[in-house]
């Protein structure tokens, strides 16, 4: 924006103001204005003692008031009563009899300049109503003659109400014959016999008074007929009366004129008397009837609401029966009450010698007649022809001052009057500024500000802005309200300074200064980020913001939740709390999801932003459970409606069972279906009475179960299966032992459930030796020893039998030489395997494959192979001898498998030998193979020290274990964004120098979160990270001290920034520094040691499994490979057949299969690469990167095997 010196704005007011424009300051002397007044009409009630009429009016001087009734000076008759404030124009009125105060008033407003005057306050005074006391004689007419009763009911406040009833209060009939007018009476076209009644009685009622007036009960006397030929008034004999030839009996006459107004209601009615009972139709004359006509009452009353010009015309209405018709004609005029045809006269201000025209236009019918008034007094034609008065116009010439006044301006017609005051104000003025002088603003940049500068002067003012003595022009300011206002659009700092409005005339100028400061705007430079959380976590919400810092006293920081503003309180049990910019909400729940609005606000500006909350939880319960049969009652579906995920995707559904047989009130777990389903097919077993249920399953956990379905009840059935799991064992000679794993009570589908037990010798063509049974196991005595029987289990209950089951082979017990644990194992296998080879799968894991021995040597049943292996030394020390032992049973006959558990980076010697129930038989002849370097441990400690504001110094100790010879340390570090926990950027550094315990990176950003994940590595890779978070700041003191490491170390020296090497900058050469740092050292070193005993901080993002858990995985399907090998019945051998030990020796391990190694279960390198149970099964093997895996091989004696280059076979 610019300032230059040629432009002024400059804006002239017409020399006529009209009223809507008029706004003379009080503080200038003029004629009263009316501002409000009390509108008629005022309704009085009967228990009303007390009313005021309100009157109030501006003007300078202010005005006195003084009230007229009926045209005529009002003065009250009794000064105790009535109280009329001549300041205030306030009139009120007391008395215990208001209708005395029945009239019209008006209220006059007066000064020195002029009268002011309001419309007529009409003021209605209403009694209580009353029927008057009247003796009312019966009226007695003959059959067929018409009746009318008359209400004659009193006036009251409107609405009033008329019904007829009897003294009973039952309501008299109405029908086309009977019916009341709108006048209140009651018409009878023609009289029967049982019209005749003592009570007919009207009932005016007077709602908003809650009152209702009875008239004295009226009595009907209805006298038969008599045949022409009978004169005993005796006779009882039914005459039907004579037809008559309708008339009405309302209105009266033949033709009525009806005027209503403009938007009333009309009503015409037509109520007929004659015998039969005439019928009412209704025409409008040379017209069609409008849509809007209704008839009510019989046909006998037309309406029409709100009535307009075109509804005039002459109707006509005819009541006919089959003696003849009658007619009436109605005239409906409508009219108008005044009204302005535009909008009433408006107020003038104009300068002494100027022409002054008041224009009055009304419109109304009949035309309203107009009558002027000066001041509230009536004039003409002025007598020296200044003033001159043309029906709807009053003309000033050369008007003077003294010509200033009220001027009313009243039109009036038989339906009312309306009135106009219009203040005519000439006079020459001087510029009068109204705006405070030196008045101070404050905008902020890029908003709008207004600075005012309001004048009033006659004639109108010429205004002009400045600033530092030079015009304002550009597109940047805007001057509007002729000159008064001047808006600068887009502020800016530059534009803070003082202005200055000049305001004049022809009488004289005036001029007002305006101080403006343009502050810096306030922003929300941080905006919240959608953030989506599970329900019981914290949630945190930040909000940045930047604000003129003299603007401190009254800045906030707002949040709402959609429109609604969130409490925040310094209780302890509240929920919500703002640290700083952040807004946190703990232990969230799915109220609290939705869209998050901070507002950044300050007494001039603020500015929003907005962010989403998403609110992860458990899925709801389904609803709308539905269960149908399809072939059978054991056979169901099961479909449901999956309520809502909250968020999270189900991932299945799990339906439950309860049966109340066996297991009441105990749910168990039936099917699990896919989340994408929401139906379920369902096996059922018989005899059970079920009901089923279903929950649902995403990341966040399982949700509510659903309510229960009715109970749906199988029939019972045969068993469906058989028993499983069938075991023969033979502990002692002679005798064989057959157990199985029983039928679960739901499964037994019946009552009778028992077993049949089925055996013989295998190979002899014996039929089967049964058993009935009920337990779960059966022993047969008197068998062969060692000798294979076939058997089967087959389930049955009252309803059949199960399904017809294969056979299962075992054998019967075996041989039993009796032995002492020291003396010779008598029975023990005789051979050892032969061609042992050892495959290195990696640094932890080994293919070991062999011959198996001959079955004749096992010498009884076969339990399996044992292998066993020392760690003679680690390669990292391999002068120290270490020959640590370790064994693993393997059950069944099997020629190889994966040995896991061993250190990497060391020298191991291996046998293998086979055991059976009496022992183990003599080891294979051992094989000496290495294993390759592995990726180190852990680093053990890593702890993060803030140098300056962009620096963080990293200090750490070497990892527990190397498994191989350290290379060089990797360095990641990563920026984090504190709202949403997500990796913003990310870099790496490889730390040359084994021996290198700490590093310092410079050039961070400051005030800002990082992580640091380092990692120790080895030739065969980089071992799992440490990680550290930190933020960057200013350091506080004692926090920059490091440990000492020889500067000769590779990569120490120096550091670039981000990374790269940076110098360390020494502090001080004083010696009581050094003495400082050194015990700050001291404490550093207390704090490392804490620091390893808690649990690290690694985890908090989104990345991959740890390389350890990686191993722990790959075991774990390693283990899923072997297992299945396994022989289960080996597995359980009876720990008094033979000898346990317990010590290193190349003995089997006591219990089962695979033995449990020292330490954890962790093995070092993962395994997750390879295939292990292709290894199992002698299939091809391949390494990391493709190539085939050799073994090792050497000659077949006894001797160790160098290491070569790469894999290679060992035979012994």
């Amino acid at each position: 924006m610019t300032l230059a010196g040629s432009l002024s704005l400059r804006l002239l007011l017409a020399l006529t103001t009209m009223a809507s424009g008029l706004n003379i300051p009080l503080e200038v002397e003029q004629p009263p204005t009316i501002i409000t007044y009390t509108s008629g009409p005022i309704i009085v009630l009967h228990f009303d003692t007390a009313i005021t009429v309100k009157c109030k009016a501006r003007g300078n001087p202010p005005p006195e008031y003084r009230w007229e009734k009926d045209g005529q000076a009002f003065v009250p008759p009794n000064f105790q009563t009535i109280r009329a404030n001549q300041t205030k124009g306030l009139l009120v009125l007391h008395s215990e009899d208001m209708s005395k105060f029945e009239g019209k008033y008006r209220c006059y407003a007066s000064n020195k300049l002029g009268t002011a005057m309001t419309n007529e306050i009409e003021i209605k005074a209403f009694s209580i109503p009353k029927f008057p006391k009247e003796t009312l004689s019966p009226i007695v007419v003959t059959e067929g003659e018409p009746i009318t009763l008359k209400c004659n009911p009193p006036e009251g406040v409107a609405p009033r109400l008329i019904y007829w009833m009897t003294v009973d209060l039952q309501h008299i009939e109405q029908n086309e014959r009977v019916s009341m007018g709108t006048d209140g009476n009651l018409y009878f076209s023609n009289a029967l016999k049982n019209d005749s009644r003592q009570d007919y009685g009207c009932f005016a009622a007077f709602n908003r008074i809650r009152t209702i007036v009875q008239k004295n009960a009226m009595a009907v006397v209805v006298k038969r007929l008599k045949p022409a030929n009978d004169s005993s008034e005796s006779s009882h004999t039914p005459v039907a009366p004579p037809a008559r030839i309708p008339s009405l009996l309302l209105p009266s006459g033949v033709q009525t004129e009806k005027v209503l107004l403009k938007g009333e209601d009309l009503q015409l009615e037509c109520i007929p008397e004659g015998f039969p009972t005439p019928s009412v139709k209704w025409i409008k004359m040379g017209e069609v009837m409008s849509p809007r006509v209704k008839f009510n009452n019989y046909n006998k009353l037309l309406s029409l609401s709100a009535v307009e010009e075109s509804d005039e015309g002459k109707y006509m209405c005819t009541a006919e029966n089959s003696a003849g018709k009658a007619v009436h004609y109605f005239d409906v005029i409508v009219e108008e009450p005044p009204k302005w045809l535009t909008e009433p006269p408006q107020s003038q201000l104009t300068v002494i010698g100027s022409d002054v025209h008041i224009k009055c236009s009304v419109s109304g019918k009949p035309q309203p007649a107009i009558t002027w008034r000066r001041n509230g007094v009536m004039f003409r034609d002025d007598p020296d022809k200044r003033m001159q008065v043309f029906d709807d116009t009053v003309i000033l010439f050369n008007a003077k001052a003294e010509d200033s006044g009220v001027y009313q301006c009243e039109a009036s017609n038989r339906h009312g009057n309306i009135l106009a005051n219009v203040n005519i104000v000439i006079m020459n003025m001087a510029p009068l500024i109204l705006t405070e002088n030196n008045q101070e603003y404050a905008a902020v940049v890029g908003k709008e500000i207004t600075m005012n500068c309001s004048v009033f002067s006659s004639p109108p003012s010429s205004i002009s802005w400045t600033k530092d003595e030079k015009a304002i022009e550009g597109e940047g300011f805007l001057a509007f309200e002729s000159g008064q206002s001047l808006k600068i659009i887009n502020a800016e700092k530059g534009d803070s300074g003082k202005y200055i409005c000049v305001a004049s005339n022809m009488e004289g100028s005036s001029a007002v200064t305006a101080v403006l400061d343009v502050k810096d705007a306030t922003k929300i430079v941080g905006p919240p980020q959608n953030t989506q959380v599970d329900s019981g976590k914290l949630a945190k919400l930040m909000c940045k913001t930047e604000y003129d810092a003299s603007l401190q006293d009254t800045f906030e920081l707002v949040w709402r939740k959609e429109t609604k503003e969130i409490p925040l309180s310094s209780e302890k049990n509240s929920r919500y709390s703002v640290k700083g910019a952040m807004l946190e909400i703990m232990n969230v729940n799915l109220s609290d999801q939705g869209t998050y609005t901070c507002t950044a606000r300050t007494s001039l500006d603020e500015d929003s932003a907005t962010a989403v909350l998403t609110v992860r939880d458990v899925p709801d319960a389904p609803i709308k459970l539905d269960l149908s049969e399809l072939d059978s009652p054991r056979n169901v579906v099961l479909s449901w409606i999956p309520g809502s995920d909250h968020n999270s995707t189900v991932t299945e559904f799990v339906v439950e069972y309860e049966e109340n047989r066996w297991e009441p009130g105990r749910w168990k777990e039936l099917q699990r279906v896919t989340g994408n389903q929401a139906t379920a097919e369902l096996k059922l077993y018989g005899n059970l009475n079920y009901q089923f249920r279903v929950y649902a399953v995403n990341a966040i956990g399982p949700g509510p179960p659903s309510e229960p379905t009715e109970r749906h009840k199988t029939p019972p059935a045969a068993p469906d299966r058989n028993p499983e799991n069938i075991k023969i064992q033979g502990h002692h000679p002679h005798q064989m032992e057959i157990s199985w794993e029983p039928l679960s009570p739901v499964e037994r589908n019946g009552p009778g459930f028992e077993y049949k037990v089925k055996y013989r010798q295998l190979g002899v063509e014996d039929s089967f030796t049964e058993h009935m049974v009920n337990r779960s196991v059966f022993l047969v005595n008197n068998t062969p020893t060692f000798v294979p029987y076939e058997i089967k289990i087959l389930s049955r209950n009252s309803y059949g039998w199960g399904p017809e089951p294969k056979p299962v082979t075992g054998y019967s017990g075996e041989d039993v030489v009796f032995w002492h644990c020291l003396r010779e194992n008598v029975s023990v296998p005789t051979a050892a395997p032969r061609d042992i080879a050892v495959e290195v799968i990696n640094t932890t894991v080994l293919r070991v494959s062999w011959t198996p021995v001959p079955p004749a040597t096992v010498r009884g049943r076969l339990g399996g192979y044992n292998v066993h292996w020392v760690r003679r030394r680690s390669l990292l020390n391999p002068d120290k001898i270490l020959d640590l032992s370790h064994s693993m049973s393997f059950s069944g006959n099997r020629s190889h498998v994966i040995v896991p558990g061993l250190e990497p980076f060391s020298e191991y010697k291996l046998t293998v030998y086979v055991f059976n129930k009496k022992g183990n038989g003599p080891k294979s002849d051992p094989v000496t193979f290495n294993t390759p370097e592995g990726v180190p441990e852990q680093v053990t400690v890593l702890t993060s020290s803030i140098i300056q504001r962009d620096s963080v110094r990293l200090e750490w100790a070497q990892p527990p274990k190397s498994n191989g010879i350290l290379t060089s340390y990797l360095l990641q570090y990563h920026l984090i964004n504190e709202t949403a926990l997500e990796v913003i950027d990310s870099k790496e550094i490889n730390i040359t120098g084994a021996d290198t315990n700490h590093w310092t990176l410079q050039g961070l950003k400051g005030d800002s979160l990082y992580r640091f994940d380092l990692r120790a590595c080895t030739r065969a890779g980089c071992g799992p990270p440490q990680a550290e978070e930190s933020r960057t700041d200013f350091p506080e003191p004692g926090y920059n001290c490091s440990l000492s490491v020889p500067s000769s170390i590779s990569g120490n020296s120096t550091h670039p920034p981000l990374g790269a090497a940076s110098q360390e900058s020494s502090f001080s050469t004083h010696g009581w520094m050094i003495g400082t740092m050194c015990a700050v050292a001291l404490l550093t070193l207390v704090v490392v040691i804490a620091c390893f005993l808690r649990k690290n901080k690694g985890g908090k993002y989104a990345g991959t499994p740890s390389p350890q858990r990686q191993e722990n995985l790959a075991m774990e399907k390693v283990k899923e490979k072997e297992e299945p090998h396994s022989d289960t019945e080996s597995q359980k051998m009876n720990d008094d057949t033979f000898c346990d030990y317990s010590d290193s020796d190349e003995k089997p391990l006591k219990g089962g299969s695979l033995c449990s190694l020292k330490g954890d279960d962790a093995t070092g390198d993962s395994v997750s690469r390879y295939t292990l149970g292709d290894y199992a099964d002698g299939g091809r093997e391949f390494n990391e990167d493709g190539s085939f895996i050799g073994e090792y091989s050497g000659h077949r004696h006894r001797g160790s095997v160098s290491e070569p280059n790469g894999p290679s076979l060992v035979n012994v």
